[in-house]
C-alpha cells in the first residue's frame, strides 16, 4: 500500500492516501499492520507530523509537517483552508445546498457525546448516472457524483451531512444502505467507501504563498468513474 507523494518541501508533504490505510495506530482498528505515518516517515527519512485525519477507507491528499510547530499553524488557519472532496451518492442530489446541522461527538471514538459542535458543508452535484438495475425498490437506480467542501473536520463531517441529506455515500457500511454497497461492491468490483480528497488549498504556514494540492482518482474509483462516464 505505498503512496504516491504529490508535494513536498521543507516544511510539508502530502500523499495520496490509499483507501483502506489508517493515517496511524488507533485502538478503533487494531487490525491494521501498515500506517500512513510510518510510512511517510520512511519515504522522506524525517519525523512527520499529521496536520489532519483521513478515516481509513478515504483517499486523497493526506498532509503532514516536517515539525509538530508546522503542523500546528498549518491547523490554526484549517478553516480558511478550502477542502475539496468527491463522493458518489445514493440519487440524485439535484442542486447546491450548504447543510449547517451541528455534530455531537462519537462515543466509539473516544469522544463526549454531550459535546456538540457546529458544522457546515457545502454540496454541489457535478454529474449523474441512472442504471438498469432494481437495487431496492425502483426499476432503476441513481447516483449522484459530488463535490463536498467541509469547512471543519469533524468526524464523519460529510459522511453524516449526506446521511442529513438522504443521500448516503457509497459503500459507506455505518451511514450508507447495504443493499446498494454491496451491489456496487459485487457489480463494479469496487469494494470501498467512494469518498475522496480531492484538492486541498491554503496558506504555506511559512511562506505565506498560496499552495494547491491535487490528489487523482486510483483503483476502484477510478475504474467506477470511467464505467459511469464521468470526465474529471
Amino acid at each position: 500500500m505505498t503512496p504516491s507523494i504529490l508535494y513536498q518541501d521543507d516544511d510539508l508533504i502530502a500523499i495520496n492516501k490509499p483507501s483502506g490505510l489508517l493515517v496511524h495506530k488507533s485502538w478503533v482498528a487494531k487490525d491494521a499492520k501498515e500506517f500512513a505515518l510510518q510510512i511517510v516517515r520512511d519515504m522522506s527519512g524525517k519525523h512527520v507530523f499529521p496536520v489532519h485525519r483521513l478515516d481509513r477507507p478515504t483517499s486523497g491528499v493526506l498532509l503532514f509537517g516536517f515539525s509538530g510547530e508546522i503542523a500546528q499553524q498549518v491547523q490554526a488557519q484549517w478553516e480558511q483552508a478550502n477542502k475539496t472532496y468527491w463522493a458518489v451518492v445514493r440519487g440524485w442530489l439535484k442542486e447546491q445546498t450548504l447543510v449547517d446541522h451541528a455534530l455531537k461527538g462519537m462515543a466509539d471514538y473516544g469522544q463526549d457525546v454531550e459535546i456538540v459542535q457546529e458544522a457546515q458543508t457545502h454540496f454541489k452535484p457535478i454529474d449523474y448516472v441512472e442504471i438498469d438495475a432494481e437495487i431496492d425498490r425502483y426499476p432503476k437506480s441513481r447516483f449522484s457524483w459530488v463535490e463536498a467542501k467541509p469547512k471543519q473536520g469533524r468526524t464523519h463531517q460529510i459522511r453524516r451531512h449526506l446521511k442529513h441529506l438522504s443521500h448516503p455515500i457509497i459503500g459507506d457500511a455505518r451511514y450508507g444502505k447495504g443493499k446498494y454497497n454491496r451491489y456496487i461492491t459485487e457489480h463494479y468490483d469496487c469494494p470501498r467507501l467512494l469518498l475522496h480528497h480531492q484538492q486541498l488549498e491554503m496558506t504555506h504556514p511559512v511562506s505565506g504563498s498560496k499552495l494547491m494540492i491535487t490528489a487523482p482518482l486510483e483503483g476502484a474509483m477510478q475504474s467506477l468513474f470511467s464505467t459511469f462516464d464521468w470526465k474529471h
